[in-house]
């Protein structure tokens, strides 16, 4: 259904692939084998207003409309999910999260910046012994006078070394959800470190860290939003997030679509092309398909975003299947460049590997399920 589209966003689509085509998609592979992209990308990002793309204008961002921010993040996806993941935290995670819930003093010193790639932001939620039951986070900030004192650590953070102030969510109160409170923290700050995680399976050249804050000290000032408020906080966050991630587990779906047609066509066996054998075209088809129904279900949330109605379900819909079908897509992707798709001169191999964690984060696709089985059933089945 592209004809619902506008002639901008459309321009905005094209545009987005070009800047992908020529600036991402070349190095790609070899930011993957090294497990760290070049960092001049951030400039890069920044020049063609992508690390605020749909903040405030007034703060410097380019204050799109997330249908148009979802298909710059497919175009992204399509080229690579490690580049992505830095538009994604800027923009929705971080960007949105201040707009939303900061002062205006805080607004001011941080979205500017942001925008421009003078500093990144990180999103600081999940920890070593809680990751899909955010309200058992352990991180404690305690009051010593007009200051709060921050202890603990956080794990598998997106730009945790690269970033220069991070969203921590600490506990401040009672056990559970209405006892944590989220701080703007420089990562600057004495007693904040943070370490860069290798190895990974996939997403092998963003940024990845883990995070230890040992008496880390702030003021008052730096609460982002009220005390005891965070974990509110932290799900308007996670509903900007998963609509970026949908809209980037769509990019990756159809670069499987695309170079498993441009593939089959190319490569014989038996003297005719792979493409014409009808075991090939059914993969190719079910691809094509769920990768579209993936991409309405995406702009069905962005719609409702930019609408102002509420769509918590709606991206958890678009998370759940998008990420489902880019891991189906990436692995019928290998399953039909035989061989070819198990080593890098293809970008297969790396879809899958890029594929498997969207299962994972922002949301299990687990939990996924149990925020729309709440909305059906109206029982919640989380403790």
């Amino acid at each position: 259904m592209d004809f619902a589209l506008t002639p901008e966003q459309e321009l905005i689509r094209a545009s987005a692939r070009e800047f992908c085509e020529r600036e991402i998609a070349p190095f790609a592979r070899d930011w993957d084998r090294a497990e760290e992209m070049d960092r001049e990308i951030v400039g890069r990002l920044a020049s063609v207003g992508y690390l605020g793309a749909s903040l405030p204008p007034q703060h410097g961002g380019l204050g799109l409309d997330i249908v148009s921010y979802a298909l710059i993040g497919e175009e992204l996806g399509r080229a690579d999910s490690s580049v992505r993941g830095i538009v994604s935290v800027s923009n929705g995670l971080v960007g949105k999260t201040i707009a939303r819930w900061g002062t205006e003093e805080q607004r001011r010193e941080w979205l500017p910046r942001l925008c421009a790639g003078e500093a990144l932001g990180c999103y600081a939620l999940t920890e070593p012994g809680s990751g899909s039951d955010a309200a058992g986070l352990t991180t404690r900030a305690k009051r010593d006078g007009p200051d709060w004192v921050l202890s603990g650590s956080k794990l598998f953070i997106t730009l945790g070394t690269w970033a220069a102030f991070a969203l921590v969510f600490a506990r401040t109160g009672e056990s559970g959800p209405r006892g944590i409170t989220c701080f703007l923290v420089p990562t600057a700050s004495p007693g904040f470190e943070a370490r860069p995680l290798k190895g990974k399976l996939g997403l092998r050249a963003q940024d990845t860290g883990e995070l230890h804050l040992d008496g880390v000290r702030l003021p008052d000032s730096a609460t982002l939003g009220e005390e005891g408020q965070g974990f509110k906080v932290a799900m308007s966050a996670l509903d900007n997030g998963r609509i970026s991630l949908a809209a980037g587990c769509v990019g990756l779906a159809q670069g499987c679509v695309d170079t498993s047609v441009a593939y089959t066509k190319e490569r014989k066996q038996f003297g005719r092309p792979v493409a014409s054998f009808q075991l090939v075209q059914e993969q190719l088809a079910l691809m094509a398909v769920e990768t579209q129904a993936a991409r309405l279900l995406t702009w069905q949330a962005a719609a409702l975003s930019d609408a102002g109605q509420p769509h918590t379900v709606e991206a958890s819909y678009a998370k759940l299947y998008a990420s489902e079908t880019a891991v189906r897509a990436a692995n019928a992707a290998v399953q039909v460049h035989g061989g070819y798709g198990y080593i890098d001169e293809y970008p297969v191999g790396k879809y899958l590997r890029d594929a498997r964690v969207t299962t994972l984060y922002e949301g299990t696709t687990e939990v996924q399920k149990l925020i729309i089985g709440r909305a059906l059933t109206g029982e919640s089945a989380f403790v």
